[in-house]
């Protein structure tokens, strides 16, 4: 049996454009996209800290550096520029190693720049989650 789990996660992102004319997709600097082991075209949940709307479209690289966080077509009437949000992948791992605790997923929390601020691609502390839960 297989289970899905977190694979990786960009937290706090601050969305820099929404552009509906755009076919769709969520851009992300490539840069953040290689820290956290998201593709190019992979599925991705996006979820609004403003609004709190979450929707399902795929990663699409922007330039190298750029901190650009992008939301196209459809996506682009969720969230705002300057909206917060939570950019998730997930991947689907067997039963046994879910439940031995060697899955981790690669996580970057984000300032208001698109910085990042906290590296979490390894097991966080009480403190790391706490500060996160309160972010």
């Amino acid at each position: 049996m297989y289970v899905s789990l977190l694979k990786a996660k960009l937290h706090r992102a601050c969305v820099t454009d929404a552009n509906v004319a755009y076919e769709g997709s969520f851009g992300i600097d490539i840069e953040l996209m290689e820290a956290v082991g998201l593709h190019p075209y992979e599925k991705v949940l996006v979820a609004n800290l403003n609004g709190g709307a979450r929707f399902e479209t795929y990663a699409i690289p922007e330039p190298f550096g750029s901190r650009y966080m992008v939301a196209n077509g459809a996506a682009a009437h969720l969230v705002s520029p300057g909206d917060r949000v939570i950019i998730m992948a997930f991947c689907q791992v067997e039963e046994s190693v879910a439940r031995d605790g060697k899955h981790r997923p690669r996580i970057l929390r984000l300032n208001e720049h698109n910085e990042p601020i906290t590296n979490l691609s390894r097991t966080p502390t009480t403190e790391e989650i706490a500060s996160m839960l309160e972010g």
